[in-house]
Formats: C-alpha cells, sequence, structure tokens
C-alpha cells in the first residue's frame, strides 16, 4: 500500500474507533426521524420541487436581488456590505467591532462564519469571541472543530462532554447528565451574553423583499445574540437570498424535517433588522425597558469568496441551491461511520460538501474526501431542494483527475482504451475501464483467476492499483453470458413480450448463472429475449469520475439498443446501477429524445417480472414455494427508483416469507470496497447489514440481494452463500 493511501486508511481506522459510535448514533436517529417526519406532509415531494424552484429563480436573479435587497436594508436603517473574500469580510467586520470599542463578541452558530474563520481575525485584534450554540462553545472549549454541519459537536459523547466540562471549569460537584451540562453551559454562556458589546449570527434565509432574516436553531441563544447587544452583525453567503417572505414557507416546512427529524425546529426567528426593541442594561435592573434606548446598529455581510463564480459554472450551481439541512450527511452510510473529520473538508462537510468546498476553497480541498462519496444516490431523494448531489460529487472527481499536465499524457492516453487524459489515477484508471479487464479476465480463464490470486500478484495489485489484499477478487466465467445464449437454441411461442437481457459486466462474465436465470425466467413467462452484444453502461467510469469515458459508453450503448427498442422490445436490467444509469444519468449524456426512449424502455428485472404477473401471466411457470424464508436486502440505486417493492412484492406472491433489510448501504458501493484505503470502512459499514441477517429470525434464510456490489459484501460477510433474487425465482434447468 502507498503511504498516502496507508495515511488515508490510517486516519478513517482512527476516527472510526474515537468518533464513529457517537457520529453514527446521532445521524442514524436524524436519518430515521427524517423518515417519519416527512410522512406528516400532505405532498413531500411537491413541497420539494417548490422549495427548488425558489432557489433556482433566487441564484438567477441574484446580481437584482442583491440590489433589491441593499435597497430595503438600508431603507430598514443597515448597512449592507458585500464582501469579495474571506479577509474583506474580515477586515469589515473587525472594523465595525474595534469602532464600537467592542471588548466581547458573542455569536451563533454560522458555518460560514466558519467558513471565513472570522473567530482567528477577531481573537488578533484583542478582542474575545464567544460561541453561545452549545456544540460550537464545547468545540471552542476543547479547541476542536466541527464534524457536521447542524451538529457540529455530533462526534463527542455526553461522557466526553462531561469529562470536558470538568477538568476545564471544576464544578462544585461533577457534572454528568445532559440535563445538568445543559444547565451549566447556559449560566456561563448566559453571563457572557448580557456582557457582550457586538452579537454575531448566521441568516438560513434572507428575504429581497423586506429584509427579513430568519434564523433556525435548536437553541434560543440565537435571539439572545442578536438582540442583547446593540450592535448586530450577521453574515451570511450571498446564496442566503429568496425573493419574498412569503417564499420562506416550504423552506420552514422542510428545513428541519430534513436535517434532524423534527417536525419543526424549536426556534424559528424572524428578525428585520435593526430590530425596535430596547437595549438591556443588566447592570441597572430598576430601569424600565421602555426608558431605556432603542439606538440599534445592523450590519448584513453577504460573502461572495468564490459564490459568484459557483453560479456561473454549469455543474456547481446547483451547490447554492443548499440551505445546509444535512440530509445528505444523515443518510449516508459512510458518513455515519466517519464523520465530517474525514467526509468534510475545511468547512463542509457531506455529500454536498464536495461543492461547497471546490468552489470556496478548491480542487485540493475537496480532493482530500471527494472519494468517500460512492454514488449510491441516497441523498438525492432526502436532499429538500433535489440536488443531484452524486453528480456534482462525480464532476470533481473528473477535475481532480485531470489535473495538471504531464509531458508524457500523449503516451498514457495512446495507450488506454478510454477518453480520459493521462493524469488519471492508475487506480482509478483500472477500475474505470473494468470492462476490458474482465473481457480479459474470461478470455484467460480459468488461468486468469488462478494467476490473480497468487501472492505475488496480490502484493502488485496492492501496490500499484491499491486493491487491498484482503478482499476476494471476482472469478471470471470462461464462457460469457452472451456465449451461453448464443449457443443454446430456444424459441418461446407467440410470446406474451419480448424483450432485450442487457448483459452488463458482471451479468455477461463473472455472475453467469444469474444472467441464465433471468433468461430462463423470462422465456417460461413467455418473453422473447434477446442477448446483445453491447458494451456496458458507464456506470464503471463515471464512479471513477471519468466522464468523458462515461459519455463515450452511454452513446454506445444507445447505438446498440436502439434498433431493439425501434422493434418495440423491452430493455430488461439485472443490475440496478446500470438500471440508474439509462434512467437518470443519461439525461447528462444523450439528446433528450434518445434519453426519453431508452429511459422509457428500461426496466430492472424484478419490476419486470412483477408487471407480467400483475397483467396476467401465469405464477405457476417459476419456482413457487411453501414459505421459504428469504433475508433481502435492496440495492441502494434501487431504492432511489423506488423499485424494491417489486422484488418483495413478487417473493411474497411466490410463496417465499420475506424479511428487508433497512440499512441504507451495504458498504461495499463497487470498487470502493476494492480499494486498500476504503477497505476497512467498507466492512465497518457492512456490519450492520451483517448483523441485520444474524439474528435468531434471519440467520437461517436464504440471503438475496440485488446488486452486484451487496451479493459481494454479504458473501464476504456472512457464512452463508447469497444469490440474486431472479435466481430464486426462476425455473430450474
Amino acid at each position: 500500500m502507498s503511504k498516502a493511501r496507508e495515511a488515508k486508511a490510517a486516519k478513517i481506522r482512527q476516527l472510526m474507533e474515537t468518533e464513529g459510535d457517537a457520529v453514527g448514533t446521532s445521524t442514524r436517529g436524524f436519518n430515521e426521524g427524517r423518515y417519519e417526519s416527512v410522512q406528516t406532509l400532505d405532498d413531500y415531494e411537491g413541497l420539494k420541487s417548490e422549495a427548488r424552484a425558489i432557489k433556482e429563480d433566487a441564484i438567477e436573479r441574484l446580481p437584482e436581488l442583491l440590489d433589491q435587497l441593499r435597497e430595503t436594508v438600508e431603507a430598514n436603517g443597515g448597512t449592507l456590505y458585500i464582501a469579495d473574500d474571506d479577509a474583506d469580510a474580515n477586515r469589515y467586520i473587525r472594523e465595525v467591532c474595534e469602532d464600537k470599542d467592542a471588548e466581547r463578541v458573542v455569536k451563533s452558530k454560522s458555518m460560514t462564519s466558519e467558513e471565513i474563520e472570522v473567530n482567528h481575525e477577531l481573537e488578533a485584534a484583542d478582542i474575545d469571541v464567544v460561541e453561545t450554540d452549545l456544540g460550537e462553545w464545547v468545540l471552542q472549549v476543547a479547541d476542536d472543530s466541527p464534524s457536521h454541519i447542524v451538529a457540529p459537536a455530533i462526534h463527542k459523547s455526553r461522557e466526553a462532554i462531561a469529562d470536558l466540562f470538568n477538568e476545564t471549569f471544576e464544578p462544585d460537584e461533577p457534572l454528568e447528565t445532559a440535563e445538568e451540562l445543559t444547565m451549566f453551559a447556559r449560566e456561563q454562556l448566559g453571563e457572557l451574553i448580557e456582557d457582550a458589546d457586538v452579537g454575531m449570527t448566521g441568516a438560513n434565509f434572507i428575504t429581497a423583499d423586506t429584509g427579513t432574516m430568519a434564523l433556525v436553531t435548536s437553541e434560543g441563544n440565537a435571539r439572545k445574540t442578536a438582540v442583547v447587544p446593540d450592535t448586530h452583525v450577521a453574515v451570511a453567503g450571498v446564496e442566503k437570498i429568496i425573493p419574498t417572505v412569503e417564499d420562506l414557507q416550504p423552506f420552514v416546512e422542510l428545513i428541519g424535517k430534513s436535517g434532524t427529524g423534527q417536525d419543526i425546529t424549536s426556534y424559528i426567528s424572524l428578525l428585520t433588522p435593526p430590530v425596535e426593541s430596547p437595549t438591556v442594561d443588566f447592570d441597572d435592573p430598576d430601569t424600565p425597558l421602555t426608558e431605556t434606548e432603542t439606538d440599534r446598529e445592523f450590519h448584513l455581510v453577504l460573502i461572495d469568496n468564490g459564490r459568484m463564480d459557483m453560479r456561473d459554472d454549469d455543474q456547481l450551481r446547483e451547490t447554492l441551491y443548499c440551505i445546509r439541512c444535512s440530509a445528505c450527511s444523515n443518510v449516508c452510510a459512510n458518513f455515519q461511520h466517519v464523520g465530517g473529520h474525514a467526509f468534510g473538508g475545511e468547512t463542509y462537510s457531506g455529500g454536498i460538501g464536495t461543492g461547497w468546498e471546490a468552489g470556496v476553497e478548491g480542487l485540493d480541498t475537496a480532493a482530500e474526501f471527494n472519494d468517500l462519496c460512492t454514488g449510491c444516490s441516497r441523498c438525492t431523494t432526502a436532499c429538500p431542494v433535489e440536488i443531484d448531489i452524486p453528480w456534482i460529487n462525480t464532476v470533481v472527481r473528473d477535475r481532480v483527475n485531470r489535473g495538471e499536465a504531464s509531458e508524457v499524457d500523449w503516451l498514457v492516453e495512446g495507450l488506454t482504451p478510454d477518453e480520459e487524459p493521462g493524469g488519471v489515477s492508475l487506480q482509478k484508471r483500472f477500475f474505470g475501464n473494468f470492462e476490458t479487464a474482465a473481457k480479459v479476465g474470461s478470455f484467460f480463464a480459468p488461468l486468469s483467476n488462478w494467476a490473480s490470486q497468487l501472492s505475488v500478484s496480490r502484493d502488485l495489485m496492492e501496490r500499484f492499483l491499491g486493491i487491498d489484499a484482503r478482499r476476494e477478487l471476482p472469478a471470471f466465467q470462461r464462457e460469457t453470458l452472451k456465449d451461453w445464449f448464443d449457443a443454446r437454441n430456444s424459441h418461446v411461442e407467440n410470446p406474451t413480450r419480448t424483450a432485450v437481457l442487457y448483459p452488463d459486466v458482471y451479468t455477461n462474465h463473472v455472475q453467469v448463472e444469474r444472467g441464465k436465470a433471468a433468461v430462463r425466467a423470462l422465456e417460461a413467462l413467455g418473453v422473447d429475449v434477446v442477448v446483445p452484444d453491447v458494451r456496458s453502461s458507464g456506470r464503471a467510469p463515471l464512479s471513477q469520475g471519468m466522464i468523458a469515458t462515461a459519455e463515450d459508453h452511454a452513446h454506445d450503448v444507445y447505438a446498440g439498443l436502439a434498433e431493439h427498442i425501434d422493434d418495440g422490445r423491452d430493455i430488461v436490467v439485472i443490475e440496478p446501477s446500470d438500471l440508474a444509469m439509462f434512467q437518470t444519468e443519461y439525461e447528462k449524456f444523450l439528446p433528450e429524445k434518445s434519453f426519453q426512449r431508452i429511459s422509457e424502455a428500461s426496466y430492472e428485472v424484478m419490476e419486470y417480472v412483477f408487471g407480467l404477473l400483475e397483467n396476467g401471466v401465469d405464477a405457476d411457470a417459476l419456482a413457487t414455494t411453501d414459505s421459504e424464508e428469504v433475508a433481502y436486502h435492496s440495492h441502494c440505486q434501487q431504492r432511489t427508483l423506488g423499485l424494491e417493492g417489486h422484488t418483495e412484492a413478487v417473493l411474497s406472491r411466490l410463496g417465499y416469507d420475506v424479511v428487508t433489510s433497512d440499512v441504507e448501504c451495504c458498504g461495499m458501493a463497487g470498487s470502493f470496497g476494492y480499494k486498500s484505503e476504503y477497505y476497512e470502512l467498507s466492512v465497518d459499514v457492512g456490519s450492520e447489514l451483517q448483523g441485520q441477517f444474524q439474528t435468531d429470525e434471519t440467520k437461517h434464510r436464504t440471503v438475496v440481494a440485488s446488486g452486484t456490489s451487496c451479493l459481494e459484501q454479504l458473501d464476504s460477510l456472512l457464512r452463508r452463500p447469497s444469490q440474486h433474487p431472479i435466481q430464486l425465482v426462476a425455473p430450474q434447468r
């Protein structure tokens, strides 16, 4: 293993051991709460689409809205300053504080203030800065950094926080319970807020029409921070502007449910600063508030820091729609196990963090954690503004791959079967061109399988390709599915349907038996089947950020399938990640009409079987049972497409007793689980699924899974074999 991979693996291992349990408990709780909370909405999907439309409009009209907001804020009596970058913002904020002779600034939670590192600027000017958000204050006391964009101290357990407070503050009685810790913090922070000269907040949303700020918090500290001192500085990115107060409605409905699973967050404060409430003189408690001054100062500091360039970037623009809810972090299996200290950059973490870090910090920072996004797509349905987060991660990966040109790029480009420049790492290039490796493997099988298992081969693969020696390699089949199909003599008389069975790389070269089972099942149900000679979908290169190669595959696949679509054949797909290519990613690669044709003609194999049975085909043609017990795991992209229910329905209809796992991801994620720097994380993520299939209820059940990666992971974690559900229901030879 290279030193870089070894260092990354060691960091991940250390974070799994020290922070993984705390992060996992909270993020899984947030995620489960989200599933429950959104069920209370009458039209969840409609609300998400409404929120996205508002953000799209706001970012499109951002210069216009900035001008409108400036007029509004100034008419209200405040000042708007638009900072070019972090240094510009920090200078302005420091000057405001110095003009007020401020000795202390109190802050509520703000990721944008973390981004510009304003605390360092103020502390260098001898101004005391106090975080008043409980989580942020814990990190300030511990001299630590946030690991989650909503719950910054999520990586710290209650016990760890108690130890920190007891050691730092030496209270009369040791603090233990959550209530004791919270009350102690409240008393400490309350006194600090009373003596503050300037209050600094963030802003979740700012309306251009009235200058109203929405602060969405779980604590009351933001309100106190904004109104107790007579000077209020609000810091936010320019993307936080929305047109009107009325536009707040869908966001208020969605942000709490999406982020922490709350029906509504504890505090939703709408302020139109400078507020007219009187200031409080805590040294003069006898004077009525009605007799105190109402002279207040308000500064709204909006920060560009790369955002306007992101707005002009067709691929990163979507990042600006983000409302910082953290749903993409909470639903992500990898994040659940390592948190934002691994799956994050200078400021932002989780799936959307790559887009933010690439935009405000640069590709080098984003590259440090970008590969932790496996493209499983679970975040796409969780995002309340419908951001295609996996695509953003893929675009950033592609840009990182391209890097700086080398003098020998021309040689590398001439020798490799892809469309990428010479700078792509050998590891990514190998996995991105796995179709070529599979063809060679099948051609030389079984010799290729024997040779690949030699210790010298495994050592070389780990050293140069980063393939972990602990991961079992796939066994290539000499006879591919295409070879088998072409050699057989089978014909369906009076077919009910005609279909193409798409031969994905693994079905064609490795898991050939599931392909044969699919053919037998479809023919038993009266479907005339063809297995075409067609290229791989492009999923492998896309997963490595090799977008040009994936696009090349997409055009070749469409060309190979178009004649079958013209003939009225359905496209039946066994591997869910390939179906996801046809139904989602190909929209970015093909002309609109071509994408619609292949998308509308494509079906997941068990979805297709379900449709045939629903339309009257006799189920007795398949392998029925008297309640054989099955433990089933659906593929992540299959669930994103909403198709897992078809498998459950078919199995139940055929008499199987089905228990379905509820884990978001098996942890294998294609090539991810093979890579030496991520192998241990992959296994750790998979342990949750392993545990679910080893309970008293499930340990004796037949294991079935819909995805190639899932089957590989289950085979490595369990002591009993797994199979694709189509193999379970297909009639025997």
